[in-house]
């Protein structure tokens, strides 16, 4: 395989020919690349080797091939008709390693051969383009190889359907993007929006034809991804689809994006349209680079069936990112919640908070302040007690709201968390009696959450996002601990007590062997502390479907024991250390101490 640099051409072959002119220079087929490299496939050479077929088949699959036509003729028509390459993407550590396995039947050795694929999975993306982690896992797949009739050129008969990427070749075709719906459910502000990571190619998808944007809208209006589909909701009419033969979708001159729909949506109605025109505002703000600043909604005869503004979008804000707050709030080494103004982004003098939790009697150890910066809930410094109390007005500083029973402090309660519906959480990790509890509005009778999927796992920590329907939690098991994301479902009258769950955990940091602290920052994505097995300490972002960003790592910091992000990703991040106290990193910027004295520092949520 060989990269011809002076045009970003990569082209992949089995039979080893050379250009005659122009710099070369030999790649692996899975070495880190530039994601604007094109690569195209070569088709096998003539009386091409079984090696020779298997590696050209398998290099091709790393390629932009249209319509993988070129990827089939290591096929036999038979495979290269039935073969479905979209049907989902396994993703190993590295490019597949293959051996040969020799045929039993002596008389079909020279007309038949097997070619074993192994290698560790990291990742599988299905057919939703939806990422699943998973941690290391070993991987082995079969090629069945024939010689052809009348012919000495071997070909491939049976191929499992679906790509076979190593991760390096993964993270140059595709991208991470977010689809946009609304939460749903009891209590739900119907006008929230909700991010849906999903991964799509960087370029112009090999099957559809679509470029990015276009294959980006085409996902959002077929629909969530299983795993969010039970706690959001589309505004696009079931059936709705781009009109027939739409490949291509930019911004025009005046940064307008028209997006052509089929009959099922020509009746929408203009709230409704609105709203669908915001899902795909925020969806594709991203992704050109001449910023979208209107989305035109088309009709099948062409018509406008409505036209929002980024202005007007405002009110569909994703996880209330308009106006979100910014300052930044911790408890003194006396014990006394504390606040930094926002607008100095982390470099104010800190204050008392009005009321009971800035100046009461009963001294604190973790703070956690609601989205609107009116209440706070505090835990009391023996971990035991819970307190909830106003930081704007001046008050008696009330009965406790929960009470461990549990007789180690590290057995009592973990740092409180609001979410965006304003209820309050709390984990008890008494040993006798674990608990995940809800405080509706932050004030009600604490309500027990059922973990179905929580096993022998202890809760240590849990953060709540912006959205209300997603939980962060780090669980402990067999002496490691790992972040698994959880979906939130109500049920029943929100103005009673609610049944509430939090279902399907998944993994979103399968490749650190133990997490010590993390935070959400942004719509989709979480800040973590942890280590690699046998690795140290590291500070790395980490998408909330597990995938994990190229430049997700973030510069070390000594002994980080907790650390905070807000939902503007623009804002610093901040940590407690063991060493410099609490330190603070803004985008390009190296990690600079804030407070050499307090700890438990967060943002409002």
């Amino acid at each position: 395989m060989i990269a011809l640099l002076g045009c970003g051409v990569v082209l992949l072959s089995a039979c080893g020919s050379m250009p005659v002119t122009g710099d070369i220079k030999a790649v692996d087929a899975s070495q880190p690349g530039d994601s604007q490299v094109q690569v195209y496939a070569v088709a096998p050479r003539e009386n091409a080797t079984p090696d020779e077929v298997v590696d050209g088949f398998l290099e091709s699959m790393t390629s932009d091939d249209p319509g993988f036509r070129t990827t089939r003729k290591y096929l036999t028509k038979e495979a290269s008709r039935t073969w479905k390459p979209s049907a989902f993407t396994t993703v190993l550590s590295k490019a597949p390693n293959r051996s040969q396995r020799p045929v039993r039947d002596s008389d079909r050795s020279s007309t038949e051969l097997t070619f074993t694929l192994t290698g560790d999975k990291v990742a599988t993306v299905d057919a939703q383009n939806a990422y699943q982690p998973v941690a290391p896992t070993a991987f082995s797949r079969s090629l069945h190889l024939v010689r052809q009739n009348g012919s000495k050129e071997w070909r491939i008969d049976f191929v499992p359907d679906g790509l076979l990427l190593g991760q390096s070749d993964f993270k140059r075709l595709y991208r991470s993007v977010n689809k946009y719906y609304f939460a749903t459910g009891p209590a739900a502000d119907q006008s929230t929006l909700v991010a849906d990571p999903v991964y799509v190619r960087n370029r112009t998808d090999p099957i559809t034809g679509m470029d990015t944007v276009t294959q980006t809208v085409r996902s959002l209006v077929e629909g969530p991804t299983n795993w969010l589909r039970p706690v959001v909701d589309s505004r696009f009419p079931t059936g709705t689809v781009l009109r027939k033969g739409v490949t291509a979708l930019a911004p025009d001159d005046r940064n307008v994006l028209k997006v052509p729909l089929n009959k099922k949506a020509d009746g929408v109605g203009q709230r409704s349209c609105r709203m669908m025109a915001s899902q795909v505002l925020y969806t594709v703000r991203d992704l050109t680079s001449a910023r979208v600043e209107q989305v035109e909604l088309q009709r099948s005869d062409g018509s406008s069936l409505c036209v929002l503004g980024s202005g007007q979008a405002e009110e569909f804000a994703p996880d209330g990112s308009s106006g979100a707050p910014d300052s930044q709030y911790f408890v003194d080494d006396e014990g006394h919640v504390q606040r930094i103004p926002g607008s100095n982004k982390g470099s104010g003098d800190p204050e008392p908070v009005a009321g009971p939790l800035g100046d009461g009697p009963v001294r604190m150890s973790t703070v956690g302040v609601a989205r609107d910066e009116q209440l706070a809930a505090a835990v009391s410094q023996d971990s035991a007690s819970l307190y909830v109390a106003s930081v704007v007005s001046a008050g008696e500083l009330p009965r406790p709201a929960v009470t461990s029973r549990a007789k180690k402090p590290e057995d009592r309660l973990s740092a409180p968390s609001w979410d965006g519906r304003g209820d309050l959480w709390v984990a008890d990790r008494n040993p006798d009696d674990r608990r995940l509890l809800r405080l509706a509005g932050g004030t009600g009778e604490p309500s027990n959450v059922r973990v179905p999927d929580l096993g022998g796992a202890r809760i240590e920590a849990l953060r709540l996002s912006a959205d209300g329907v997603r939980i962060a939690l780090l669980l402990t098991e067999d002496g490691h601990t790992t972040l698994k994301i959880g979906r939130i479902e109500r049920q029943g009258d929100p103005d009673t007590l609610q049944d509430v769950s939090v279902v399907e955990l998944r993994k979103a940091a399968p490749q650190l062997a133990d997490v010590t602290a993390m935070s959400w920052s942004g719509r989709s994505r979480l800040v973590v502390v942890g280590k690699e097995q046998g690795g140290v300490q590291q500070v790395r972002y980490v998408q909330v479907d597990g995938s994990a960003p190229a430049s997700g790592v973030l510069p070390g910091a000594n002994q980080v024991s907790s650390v905070a992000a807000a939902d503007d990703e623009q804002l610093p991040l901040m940590a407690d250390t063991e060493d410099d106290g609490i330190v603070k990193l803004s985008p390009g910027d190296n990690w600079q101490t804030v407070l050499k004295k307090g700890s438990s520092l967060v943002y409002p949520g």
